[in-house]
């Protein structure tokens, strides 16, 4: 096979680089390792971080590029890499444009989203974040059994719910009569199309993001390869030309004219990596990936095997999230990641010794690089505690709110249940003074809506987590209706920062820096621009897309913008 363009990987940088490439002109070639396409992006809420982007500019949100700029030279300090940061930040509005121009690839806004650290010079309250617009699975076609469904545990017998106004009508449908008819609306929806087509056509979130890119590159006529792993790439005079590619009718060598894109989706999955660079994970199975299982390193891999560097110098080389194991009946595991109840009033999070150890509504990756650096002990956890109220309001984990059952969560041993705080903490192996005693000193305050210990709802950011219903602090309330409910949490990620050094057109560069002809990289396979920090939420997705549309320029020779 020839073609100008292979792509390695199907999220949402591999794509944007195949959508890019062919609508430049460029004969392009998409191939999956696994029998679906979306890799961990389908799995994702989705949501992408891009400053100045013309959904926010259409609303009225007008800022200069300095002020994002200004956030990350703050928050990234001496990992503050100008080239790549500007090439983001002049990319990543044109990116959405181009989208929305040219494709079907549409937009929802984010612009009520804030930065995560608001105390930091330049931090956005809204206006940097988009979404894919919701999609009807009906215009993908026969695709649509192609593509990666949501994550089981994020999902509602298999229905993605889009963060927002959806996601609030679910957690207050019992305190709503508009919420009760909107959810009630997206059930019955859903529950014809699982009895007549098998599956969720009502598309948010990854799903979106991935069918409409999907979509879009079919309309360009990009072939779209499943099950079809790379395993090498054809580097011949001092250029990478191509890959060998498995299939189902054997081995295919594919002749790449221009260029591989490497977007295979990091190493998230491979242990002997995250043995060798996560930290407190000295046998690399302590840890609770989210990605698929195909995210395993080949990107990384077949880069090094052509003189990539893989940058293992970063602040962080995992963008962490904290998650529980789920438990099945069929004795297997699923994986929860806990990023909506912590930010909401009456809940807190202690380790071993019953103690508070972070401000709760701050980031996911915040939550879970500080369990890391102060649980005690070989094991890195920690538990979520709330009362019986909370429990029925927002759900605890997969311990969904009420109208749901909570039986079966605890009869699983997923859900620990006590009537006191002491009964509590033997069933998780918590000091029993340590807990009754951080409670009763967190209750003193909560009545009065504060939290001195750790500043529960003091930004924009933890606020927004919160539940603007609930006074005088949207992120604090006491602990005190019995019986009390606690899940373990353990560090887990959305998947990894530490991937392959590359310069602003997202070329793979060799050990002396420079760029090695032929080969690019975006995603997770791409070093984080970021440095290994968590500044706001959508940082993988949104340069994700972003470097994979710059690479697809690139590739085809494009300098002007449309």
């Amino acid at each position: 096979m020839e073609c100008d363009v292979l792509v390695i990987g199907s999220g949402a940088a591999g794509l944007s680089a195949a959508v890019t490439a062919a609508w430049h002109g460029q004969k392009v070639i998409v191939v999956e390792k696994e029998a679906v396409f979306g890799g961990a992006t389908a799995w994702s809420g989705g949501w992408m971080w891009v400053p100045c982007n013309p959904l926010a500019q259409r609303a009225g949100i007008i800022e200069d590029r300095s002020q994002p700029r200004t956030y990350l030279e703050h928050e990234l300090g001496k990992r503050f890499d100008a080239p790549m940061i500007d090439a983001f930040l002049d990319a990543a509005p044109r990116m959405v444009s181009f989208f929305e121009r040219h494709t079907a690839l549409q937009f929802a806004d984010g612009n009520a989203i804030a930065d995560i650290h608001g105390q930091t010079p330049g931090a956005g309250t809204g206006g940097r974040s988009v979404i894919a617009a919701p999609y009807d699975g009906r215009q993908v076609g026969k695709l649509i059994k192609r593509l990666r469904k949501t994550l089981r545990e994020t999902s509602f017998v298999g229905m993605p719910i889009m963060a927002g106004k959806d996601l609030g009508a679910f957690l207050t449908l019992t305190r709503s009569w508009r919420s009760l008819w909107h959810v009630g609306k997206r059930v019955s929806r859903h529950l014809l199309d699982l009895a007549v087509h098998g599956r969720a056509l009502q598309l948010v979130n990854g799903v979106a993001l991935v069918a409409r890119l999907a979509k879009s590159a079919e309309d360009l006529g990009v072939l779209l390869w499943e099950s079809a792993p790379a395993k090498s790439l054809v580097h011949e005079q001092g250029r990478v030309s191509g890959a060998v590619v498995d299939t189902v009718r054997g081995p295919v060598t594919i002749h790449a004219r221009k260029a591989v894109v490497l977007a295979a989706g990091g190493f998230a999955n491979d242990i002997e990596r995250r043995k060798a660079l996560f930290p407190r994970t000295p046998t690399g199975h302590e840890h609770l990936a989210l990605p698929p299982l195909g995210a395993n390193g080949d990107g990384l891999r077949l880069g090094e095997s052509v003189g990539g560097q893989v940058a293992d110098d970063l602040h962080s080389p995992v963008a962490w999230a904290p998650v529980s194991r789920v438990p099945y009946k069929d004795g297997t595991f699923g994986h929860f990641p806990h990023i909506i109840e912590r930010g909401k009033p009456g809940i807190i999070g202690v380790l071993a010794s019953g103690k508070r150890f972070v401000n709760e509504a701050d980031g996911y990756y915040d939550y879970v690089s500080a369990m890391v650096a102060q649980a005690p002990g070989e094991q890195v956890a920690s538990w979520l505690i709330c009362s019986h109220v909370f429990q029925r309001r927002y759900g605890l984990g997969i311990s969904r709110p009420f109208p749901l059952p909570l039986q079966p969560s605890i009869d699983s041993g997923y859900l620990k249940v006590g009537n006191t705080l002491e009964a509590l903490a033997q069933a998780c192996g918590i000091d029993p003074q340590g807990l009754s005693d951080t409670v009763a000193e967190y209750n003193r305050h909560a009545r009065l809506g504060e939290d001195p210990a750790f500043g529960r709802g003091s930004t924009p950011y933890n606020r927004k987590q919160g539940d603007a219903l609930h006074g005088p602090n949207p992120c604090v309330a006491p602990i005190e209706q019995r019986p009390f409910y606690a899940v373990k949490v353990e560090p887990g990620c959305f998947g990894t920062f530490a991937g392959l050094k590359t310069n602003e057109h997202a070329q793979v560069l060799d050990n002396q820096s420079q760029p090695i002809a032929g080969l690019y990289a975006a995603g997770t396979d791409m070093a984080s621009i970021m440095g290994g920090y968590y500044p706001a939420g959508g940082i993988n997705l949104g340069p994700a897309a972003t470097f994979g549309y710059i690479a697809g320029r690139h590739i085809a020779g494009v300098t002007e913008y449309e």
